[in-house]
């Protein structure tokens, strides 16, 4: 799928679907032949850069949804999740067609070269926030106890007296600025060079925060949000050529790329397979809202993650292989959404669980209770 906006809690993270195995670009099937004749990738490395893409989409998914159930918690008001209702799912296909369209005109009437020079800046400043958001929890596990860690506030007022405002009130500490450091060398290394290495490590940072922070706040908004995005992702790669040019004139870091000719040229490789960060990021939050719902039912057990996590790899594999066996980009939700959704509420139906489930509201007390016993406990066990 492509250019997926995303709430205030994150960029545009939109996606181009997976891309032909033999070709270097993005094609909706006419490209085939010139492609080919450039490179025809081996067995060995279209099997590596499947199999790297397919890890890659794991990770992200795994993670975030296991930092997803302790971030309603934080007090930090930057760590708070956004919370997608029943309203916002239903109007998320029609904001993302239009921004996709948008998009698509902005490529055919301006300079494409100006358009991703702010688009790289623009992702530039997101990416760096994003890698250093994703940083943080691993700094605060190395961080040495001998330095100290000095606190540090960055306020913006508005007015004086009594009809003072604030605007900013951002807290931060010694390690907020090593995470930002460290993560401002991936954004210059990305800016000057578009290494698909530095590609990964934003878009892997704004998948994971994409999971962790969007949360759906049922299960029944949650098919509302897949249900609408699988009819989009068909109807603009099927339907029309606005995704695949879009995709192929985006030059920022909205999608997972890794190359086929990886063996041959190298970390030079130029031919790459894709997959969208909206492909991930999409069931990414669906998977995290059954962990949570897990985590309600007090059981001791991850039997609706497993099965979506699991779902997931399954529609994932059956699009990468339509699409090698067709030779032609696939939406990958059409694939995604049915085992994602129908997996896990075969296991409910089996399990006598599916009321359980449908009833299931993170904005009910019940739910905060629970999901503050699971954090006490995980204290517990550290």
């Amino acid at each position: 799928m492509a250019d997926v906006e995303q709430g205030s809690a994150l960029p545009s993270e939109g996606a181009a679907p997976v891309v032909d195995g033999v070709n270097a670009t993005l094609s909706n099937g006419t490209d085939s032949v010139n492609a080919t004749a450039r490179f025809v990738s081996t067995p060995e490395g279209t099997a590596l850069a499947y199999g790297s893409l397919v890890v890659m989409a794991l990770l992200p998914i795994f993670f975030g949804a296991l930092r997803s159930v302790n971030c309603s918690k934080a007090k930090n008001s930057s760590e708070m999740p956004e919370t997608i209702t029943s309203r916002d799912a239903a109007r998320f296909p029609i904001i993302a067609s239009c921004t996709l369209f948008g998009l698509y005109l902005f490529f055919k009437i301006f300079s494409q070269e100006y358009i991703n020079l702010l688009l790289s800046m623009y992702f530039f400043v997101l990416g760096v926030l994003a890698v250093s958001h994703t940083m943080s929890p691993l700094m605060n596990r190395i961080f040495p106890a001998s330095l100290s860690n000095r606190q540090y506030q960055l306020l913006f007022t508005q007015g004086s007296g009594e009809s003072k405002e604030e605007i900013v009130n951002y807290e931060f500490d010694t390690k907020d600025l090593i995470c930002l450091g460290l993560s401002s060398v991936v954004g210059v290394w990305y800016i000057f060079k578009k290494h698909w290495i530095a590609n990964n490590l934003f878009g892997l940072a704004f998948a994971l925060n994409g999971v962790e922070l969007l949360h759906l706040n049922n299960i029944s908004t949650g098919c509302i949000l897949l249900g609408g995005l699988f009819v989009y992702d068909i109807f603009w790669v099927f339907g029309t050529n606005v995704m695949v040019t879009v995709a192929k004139s985006f030059e920022a870091p909205i999608k997972l790329v890794f190359p086929q000719d990886l063996l041959e040229r190298g970390l030079e490789a130029s031919n790459f397979a894709m997959l969208g960060l909206g492909d991930i990021v999409i069931p990414g939050i669906f998977i995290a809202l059954l962990l949570r719902f897990d985590v309600s039912l007090k059981k001791n057990t991850k039997t609706y993650f497993y099965t979506g996590f699991l779902a997931y790899i399954f529609g994932l594999g059956l699009t990468i292989f339509i699409m090698h066996t067709f030779k032609h980009a696939q939406p990958a939700l059409l694939y995604l959404v049915p085992a994602c959704i129908g997996l896990p509420l075969i296991m409910a139906l089996a399990r006598g669980e599916l009321t359980e489930m449908f009833r299931y509201d993170e904005s009910s007390p019940e739910v905060d209770a629970a999901a503050n016993e699971e954090t006490e406990a995980d204290k517990k066990e550290k």
